[in-house]
């Protein structure tokens, strides 16, 4: 069976190290430290565990802010994100309308003293609450949610949680996935109008209705709310929507389709940081979600890198092959040895693993050469190996039997067929190979491999030679006659 495709491209991270130190300079992060620092025996805390109104004032005069509702409005967050993060350990008051107090937690400690797996554990406990902020109802009238007997009526909010979480997650999963787009091609900033129709607008769906692009809009406006309080946590760089652009009823943009560049970047522009992409990823890894990262596969067995590399594009499979070869303690010839044991299979992924194992054995080195050397009678492998001696400049190599070649020709053209490549690249495969054999599909047809009927049948589609396409097609129905289907 070929290997599962992941769910998502392979994302190279940033080292613990330099995610760690981005996670200690992110603003609000910072500034609930220097809060956490700042707390001592005299500071008063609410029911809530929030600072009291009270002492706000000198709470934003530490932190460097006006003094005024927005300094204070700071101060309150950074305060509650302390809290919630165990920078900060609170003991509720004893009696009703009474004061708690605050004291330093032990997780203030491990940010000098920890590990950066320390600093980015509290740092994603920090994004988890300010994502919880973020995803909370906006409360313009709160007045009118409190009934006389001074309960909160929820149901008025129209409000779902789940759904609201649901929403920006999938949005931050969009981005996530835009940013990997082409092999990192994709790391500029995006119009807040296209992430939101990511969103909102159907695939198949040509030109917008007025019902869904107002849905967009709404959502638009919604994400500049919801991205203004993620960045300063850090996963974000944002653009906020121009306030020029907003109609005066409504609040939502005069337009957010058609412009030129200039004008969209006036509607939003989002982009995730390194230390966003590590924040995203530890969130759909904790929902369940496929989201591999280069170096997950360091350390572990040949066969898991080959499984675990099938799908990945060509840089990323490079780069996480180089670390596993860096980690492996006993030498090219032992890393080879493993590599070719692993390459071998009848199964449906086979022909891609040996694919990988002749790419990694190249990044292996000259050194090598024995491993190499001992595979050279064997049926799966002795063609990959010949291919590999050629290419390091090897002597004596032996000349390759006849069945050997077009066992290796219908294996390496199984393995770009599963490897899903450009269409030229694979027509110049199948025409290259073919051509290198006089009378090559009078012969083929005959060579036990299990994916010889259906490779045959695939260079009859894709062989731009008319008479060749025809014989390959013949040459497929003799294969699988041969083989009793």
């Amino acid at each position: 069976m070929s290997a599962e495709r992941p769910s998502l491209p392979p994302v190279r991270l940033n080292s613990e190290a330099e995610l760690a130190r981005d996670a200690l300079a992110a603003p609000l992060f910072v500034r609930a430290v220097r809060l956490a620092r700042w707390a001592g025996p005299d500071t008063r805390v609410g029911a809530g565990g929030e600072l009291v109104e009270a002492q706000l004032p000198a709470a934003a005069e530490h932190l460097g802010l006006p003094a005024d509702e927005d300094g204070a409005a700071y101060a309150s967050e950074a305060w509650r994100l302390a809290v919630d993060t165990g920078l900060l350990d609170v003991t509720d008051p004893e009696e009703e309308d009474a004061e708690g107090t605050a004291s330093a937690g032990e997780n203030l400690g491990l940010l000098t003293g920890g590990s950066p797996q320390d600093v980015l554990s509290i740092w994603l406990d920090g994004l988890d609450a300010v994502h919880a902020d973020a995803t909370a109802p906006v409360l313009d009238d709160f007045a009118d949610l409190v009934g006389e007997d001074g309960s909160v009526d929820f149901d008025a909010l129209d409000w779902d949680p789940e759904a609201e979480a649901e929403f920006l997650d999938g949005v931050l999963g969009n981005l996530y996935l835009l940013t990997l787009a082409d092999n990192g091609a994709g790391e500029g900033p995006i119009p807040l109008p296209a992430l939101a129709a990511s969103m909102i607008v159907p695939d198949d769906m040509g030109e917008p209705t007025d019902d869904i692009l107002e849905q967009v809009s709404e959502a638009m406006m919604r994400l500049d709310d919801q991205f203004r309080l993620l960045e300063p946590i850090g996963i974000v760089e944002y653009r906020p929507v121009d306030e020029a652009l907003m109609v005066e009823e409504g609040d939502a943009p005069v337009d957010t389709v058609g412009g030129d560049e200039d004008d969209v970047t006036r509607y939003g522009m989002v982009k995730l940081t390194p230390l966003g992409l590590y924040g995203v990823r530890a969130r759909m890894l904790e929902a369940g979600v496929d989201a591999p990262a280069v170096g997950d596969l360091a350390g572990k067995g040949a066969d898991t890198l080959l499984d675990g590399i099938a799908h990945y594009p060509e840089s990323a499979a490079r780069a996480e092959v180089e670390l596993w070869l860096a980690g492996y303690a006993d030498g090219a010839v032992s890393a080879a040895t493993e590599l070719l044991a692993a390459a071998r299979g009848a199964d449906e992924g086979g022909p891609l693993r040996r694919l990988h194992c002749q790419q990694a054995l190249a990044l292996a080195g000259p050194e090598a050469e024995p491993a190499v050397r001992a595979v050279l009678g064997d049926q799966e492998l002795g063609g990959l190996a010949r291919v590999w001696l050629a290419e390091h400049g090897a002597a004596d190599v032996p000349a390759p039997p006849e069945d050997m070649i077009f066992w290796l020709a219908i294996d390496t053209i199984a393995a770009q067929l599963d490897a899903d490549g450009e269409l030229d690249e694979l027509q110049g495969l199948i025409e290259g190979l073919s051509a290198q054999h006089s009378g090559f599909f009078d012969e083929v047809w005959r060579v036990d491999h299990p994916a010889t009927a259906d490779v045959l049948e695939a260079m009859g589609r894709l062989h731009r030679d008319k008479k060749a396409a025809k014989d390959a097609r013949k040459a497929a129905f003799r294969a699988r006659s041969r083989a009793g289907h």
